[in-house]
């Protein structure tokens, strides 16, 4: 059944949005995955921050094609069945979700990536991208970097601190 043109120009609108605030854009084929599987794939994109969209590919050349960092990105990878995700807050969690549903469901193939900035990433890049720590786990580890010399100071102060105390203690008990 075809779409109408209200229908199409509210996809184009809705995708042109998703694009535009997209810090990154990852797209896979998703032949072969059943309704279940994608509704799946949705959820635990969901939970990541992540919005799974499933559009003509022609739609969304029309809709980059508004967007100043797209305008002029290749877009001949765009063929057959393919489904985008989204994330406005960071840049490597669409690749890592893709990449941590298609260890289990073979039939998702990551093709590549748009970046924020308008780059077109290759299959490879998107994978190295899947394989990096999320943002929040990278903020934690530099906050437990910075932490570390305060901690190691504070630890050894406490020592000397309880080694006197216990000292004092056992000279007044003496």
């Amino acid at each position: 059944m075809a779409i109408s043109r209200d229908k199409k120009q509210t996809l184009v609108a809705n995708m042109n949005e998703s694009l535009a605030s997209s810090r990154m854009t990852v797209f896979a084929q998703y032949q072969g995955l059943s309704v279940a599987d994608v509704q799946e794939l949705r959820a635990s994109a969901r939970e990541a921050g992540v919005a799974i969209k499933v559009v003509k590919n022609r739609l969304v050349r029309v809709a980059m094609s508004s967007i100043d960092n797209l305008k002029d990105v290749d877009t001949s990878a765009l063929t057959g069945q393919l489904l985008y995700a989204t994330s406005s807050e960071d840049e490597v969690a669409p690749a890592q979700v893709l990449d941590a549903f298609a260890k289990t469901h073979p039939s998702l193939v990551l093709i590549g990536a748009f970046s924020g900035e308008g780059a077109l990433l290759s299959q490879a890049d998107v994978a190295s991208l899947a394989g990096l720590p999320s943002k929040n786990q990278l903020i934690a580890e530099t906050i437990a970097q910075l932490l570390s010399p305060v901690h190691d100071v504070t630890n050894g102060l406490s020592g000397n601190l309880h080694g006197l105390l216990d000292g004092i203690r056992d000279h007044a008990t003496a």
